[in-house]
């Protein structure tokens, strides 16, 4: 087999059109899945997942239903709460060996 039949053949493959996958969800699932998270949105996306499949006896992973979410912008970041260090130590020791251990977490 010479580079130029490998080449054409890749060109005839593509002039036909895209092979379908195998894996991929189809359309009609996507809707449910975005219609059951606008139903549902307090659900994280792991909840929507394990709802979808004992309802519809349909497996999506959480990782399919979390990327499905993010392209349609239903993902919410979560509130993080900035803690900002304090001038002193709030246990403050008067004599030695008073305190052995501190925890910095």
């Amino acid at each position: 087999m010479t580079v130029i039949s490998v080449v054409a053949r890749g060109t005839a493959r593509s002039a036909i059109g895209a092979e379908p996958v195998w894996n991929r969800i189809p359309a009609a699932i996507h809707d449910q899945i975005i219609e059951l998270a606008l139903e549902q949105s307090e659900l994280s996306p792991r909840e929507l997942a394990v709802q979808f499949t004992d309802e519809k006896s349909y497996f999506v992973s959480e990782a399919s239903v979390y990327r499905l979410l993010k392209a349609h912008d239903l993902i919410t970041s979560p509130a993080y709460v900035v803690i900002k260090a304090a001038n002193q130590f709030h246990t403050r020791t008067v004599r030695p060996n008073q305190m052995w251990q501190t925890d910095f977490t």
